[in-house]
């Protein structure tokens, strides 16, 4: 039988503890005094961790190792990452003098972001439940490649601001990425909704 506690379930958990760093990074930032070498830091943990989630999920399809423990674990460790991070940016730390926030990132787009790995683990689990596995689908997948690539790149962009770009040219990337990140959050909660569906229709039929 294989060990709930194997290496891409250790892998997994490294990156819990990597995700806790990450977040004291995060949460010591203040834009008032910048320090862009807190935010460089935060930036190789958070693609340490990035590269951590590929590895795990190759050792466990790759040696036959995977657990009903990392199917739980590897999904979980990976919204606590990014649903962390994105909490984050909206704090007082990525505030300026003028009250605004330079990340671009709304209040409104992190609870639509919260909301849906919330929905999501819901039904995962409630599927389950049911005997049925409900997988990652594409949509999912490109919406965990976006937020991967926005957190790091709008950390990046706040940090080096002065020196990269004028802050017009900036501010827009910011918002592109802000926005396509919820575009992607929202297309895989619906497909997930969609998806699900019959699954809910039967069990209220039941």
């Amino acid at each position: 039988m294989t060990q709930a506690l194997n290496l891409p379930n250790q892998i997994t958990l490294s990156r819990l503890a990597l995700a806790v760093v990450f977040f004291i990074l995060l949460s010591q930032y203040s834009h008032l005094a910048p320090q862009p070498l807190m935010l460089d830091l935060a930036v190789v943990i958070f693609l340490v961790a990035a590269v951590s989630d590929i590895l795990d999920g190759y050792l466990a399809r790759k040696r036959g190792l995977v657990t009903p423990l990392g199917r739980m674990l590897d999904p979980l460790v990976d919204k606590v990452l990014i649903c962390g991070a994105f909490i984050l940016f909206v704090g007082p730390g990525f505030t300026d003098a003028r009250g605004h926030n330079v990340t671009e990132v709304r209040a409104w787009m992190v609870v639509v972001i919260v909301g849906r790995e919330l929905l999501v683990t819901g039904l995962r689990g409630f599927s389950e439940a049911q005997g049925r596995a409900l997988g990652a689908s594409v949509y999912g997948k490109a919406k965990m490649w976006m937020q991967s690539i926005a957190a790091p790149l709008i950390m990046l962009l706040v940090a080096h601001e002065p020196t990269w770009a004028a802050g017009a040219w900036s501010t827009t990337v910011k918002l592109v990425l802000a926005w396509l990140t919820v575009i992607a959050t929202a297309l895989s909660t619906v497909h997930y909704l969609i998806h699900s569906r019959h699954l809910l229709e039967e069990s209220a039929a039941a």
